[in-house]
Parts: structure tokens; sequence; C-alpha cells
């Protein structure tokens, strides 16, 4: 016992799920592929209450912003008007598919 190495545990995990693997294919079954969204698993989202909020908020803000960028207002002008940031404006702007003019 003492002096002796110890096992690397990440070797002994491998060795099992190597172990189950075989035993998973061995009885006959595949691999199945499943959709994102199916499982109600987002992938590279939180999916909590915050954020569900703070898109509220942007979908709320989204028409008015839309209407100053379609009369062809900058997006810092636009963002002062609806009393947000610029970023917070070119988000609202990327999620919802219309752009700002380049000319302030």
């Amino acid at each position: 016992m003492i002096g002796e190495p110890m096992p690397n545990p990440k070797d002994a995990v491998i060795a099992d799920l190597n172990r189950q693997m075989d035993a998973f294919f061995g009885a006959g079954r595949s691999v199945q592929e499943v959709a994102q969204g199916v499982s109600g698993v987002k992938d590279g989202t939180y999916g909590g209450g915050h954020s569900s909020k703070l898109r509220a908020e942007r979908d709320r803000l989204a028409p008015g912003l839309k209407q100053l960028a379609e009369i062809g207002t900058s997006i810092n002008k636009a963002a002062a008007a609806i009393g947000i940031d610029h970023k917070r404006a070119r988000l609202i702007a990327r999620e919802n598919g219309f752009k700002f003019s380049d000319n302030p």
C-alpha cells in the first residue's frame, strides 16, 4: 500500500465508459441524434427567467426602434430617442432583422 502508485481515476472512468459502450452496441442498439429543442434543452443559453425578462423588454422596444430605422435615423440618435444604449439598440436590430442607416 505505502509506496505503491495509485491507479489513475481517469483511466478507470474511461474503461467503464468503454465497457458500457460495448454492452450498448453489442446488444444491437444504435446511436440516435436528437434535434435541438426536442428535448427542451437549448444549447448556448441559460434559459433562466432573467434572460426571458430581458428578451421581453427588448421585444417591447423593437417596434419603436424599427420605425426610427425605417425613416433613416442613425443608431445613436434612435437609441437616445428611446432612452437606451446604442449597443442594446444594435442587439435589438440584429434580433429583429432590421438595420440602421450608416449616416449619423
